[in-house]
C-alpha cells in the first residue's frame, strides 16, 4: 500500500516529495494531486512505468497518458515546433485546466501509448503538482481511478482505488470540483475540442476565434 504523506504539514511536504521523487526515478507510481482531481503518475521517459499505470487502471494503450511539465518553457522542449495557436492558448490558461495536444520531438525516449506521434501535455494550477514536476520533470499523469469508477477528489479515494500499485501518495487536500481538463488538439490547420472541461469553449475562443467542436 502506497505511504501517504500530508502536504499541508511542512515537514511531511518535504518528505513526500523526497519519497515520490525518488519513486518515480525507481519506474514506480505516484498518487498526486492536481488542480482538477487527483491523478497517479509515472516517469514519462520509462515505458515500463507507463504500461504499469496503465495496468493499474485497467485502461489500453488506445488511450494514451497525458504528460504534466512544472514550467511552462519546458513544453519547447518536447516538441519540434509550437504551434502559434498552442502558445497563445497556453499564455492565457496555463496553469490550469487545459490540456494542448501537439506533435512531440520524434527523438523523445517514451512510450505513452498510440498516440501516433502527440503528446497531451498540460501545466497544473497546484503547488504540490508543481513542486513535484520541478523535481522529476515531465511525468506521465491520468486520473487516479480505475477505468469506469469516479475521478478521486481526495488522496483517500486514490488510495482506496489504486493505492496497492502505488509506492507513494501526497495528500494535498480536497479537489473542490470533479471538472476534467478541456484537450484541445493542436495539430491539425485548424485548433479542435477534444472534450469540454475546466475551460469553457466560450473562454477559449476569446484567444484563438477559430476553435471548432
Amino acid at each position: 500500500m502506497a505511504d501517504l504523506y500530508d502536504c499541508t504539514d511542512a515537514g511531511a511536504r518535504a518528505a513526500g516529495l523526497d519519497a515520490a521523487s525518488a519513486a518515480l526515478s525507481r519506474g514506480e507510481l505516484v498518487l498526486m494531486p492536481t488542480d482538477t482531481v487527483y491523478g497517479v503518475a509515472a516517469d514519462a521517459f520509462t515505458p515500463a512505468a507507463v504500461t504499469r499505470l496503465l495496468a493499474a487502471k485497467n485502461r489500453g494503450r488506445t488511450m494514451p497518458v497525458p504528460v504534466l511539465i512544472g514550467e511552462a518553457s519546458t513544453l519547447a522542449g518536447l516538441v519540434v515546433r509550437t504551434p502559434p495557436v498552442a502558445t497563445a492558448l497556453a499564455q492565457a490558461f496555463w496553469p490550469g485546466g487545459l490540456t494542448l495536444v501537439v506533435e512531440h520531438a520524434p527523438s523523445l525516449a517514451w512510450d505513452l501509448g498510440d498516440a501516433q506521434g502527440t503528446v497531451a501535455v498540460r501545466l497544473p494550477d497546484d503547488d504540490v503538482a508543481r513542486d513535484l514536476l520541478r523535481r522529476t520533470g515531465p511525468l506521465a499523469v491520468s486520473s487516479a481511478n480505475r477505468s469506469g469508477r469516479p475521478a478521486a477528489t481526495t488522496a483517500e479515494e486514490a488510495v482506496a482505488q489504486l493505492g496497492e500499485r502505488a509506492a507513494v501518495a501526497l495528500d494535498g487536500g480536497p479537489r473542490t470540483g470533479t471538472a476534467a481538463s478541456t484537450i484541445v488538439d493542436c495539430t491539425g490547420p485548424t485548433p479542435r475540442v477534444l472534450r469540454v472541461g475546466a475551460v469553457p469553449v466560450d473562454a477559449l475562443r476569446e484567444v484563438v476565434q477559430e476553435i471548432t467542436e
